[in-house]
């Protein structure tokens, strides 16, 4: 029997689709969006990186991460610092990191929730193939 592949594709689809909503409520109380808690973690793991480079790690246009960091900004989340050249630099707040900690402690519940129904193998499972899938030769663990 052949796998429907555009069955395939909707259940990837619908798993991150469920993902992004239970993450994105929950979030709330952390005082922050899905998509500002991924911003957070960037910088985090970037800090100075220019908005290029933060606009790729979030998977969005440059355009669209300016507007999202001028609104973290002015939500005191984050600082804009002058880098190399043009380029500037973007780092985490006090405020930003608090966010950040909370965002963290929030997506532990909600993704083992989620990922509850898998065993320990087949989440290992899942992580290689989806690896695998993106293209991405670091283990996802």
């Amino acid at each position: 029997m052949t796998t429907n592949l555009e069955q395939l594709g909707q259940a990837i689809k619908r798993a991150q689709y469920r993902n992004h909503r239970a993450m994105d409520a929950a979030l709330r109380d952390a005082g922050v969006t899905l998509v500002q808690w991924d911003a957070l973690r960037a910088i985090d793991r970037m800090p100075g990186a220019s908005g290029h480079a933060l606009a790729v790690a979030t998977f969005q246009s440059d355009q669209a991460f300016g507007t999202l960091a001028n609104r973290m900004v002015d939500r005191g989340l984050i600082e804009r610092n002058a880098g190399h050249g043009r380029r500037i630099g973007h780092t985490l707040t006090a405020a930003g990191r608090a966010a950040l900690s909370e965002g963290q402690r929030i997506s532990a519940d909600v993704l083992g929730n989620i990922f509850a129904p898998l065993d320990e193998p087949d989440r290992a499972a899942l992580a290689r193939v989806l690896d695998t899938l993106a293209g991405d030769n670091s283990p996802s663990r």
